[in-house]
């Protein structure tokens, strides 16, 4: 899958993950490859990422918007 973190100060994170942890408005959730297309709001929180590598990125948030679609994963965060 193919995340893209970005904030309106910069891009925070781009690259090819395997899960992707998040802080919903309505509790955390989780987005793996081959997700339903989604969108959502999202919490102040963490976001987790897992590369495909294995490596743990961890990105504080304070809410934004979150779209799933066809693998590919765009976070809207104000950071």
């Amino acid at each position: 899958m193919n995340l893209e973190i970005i904030s309106p100060e910069k891009s925070l994170y781009q690259g090819e993950v395997k899960l992707v942890q998040l802080p919903g408005s309505d509790g955390s959730f989780e987005i793996l490859k081959d997700h339903a297309p989604l969108i959502s709001a999202l919490a102040k929180g963490q976001v987790k990422v897992v590369s495909i590598e294995g490596a743990l990125n961890y990105f504080d948030i304070n809410g934004g918007v979150i779209e799933v679609q066809k693998n590919k994963i765009i976070i809207l965060a104000e950071a």
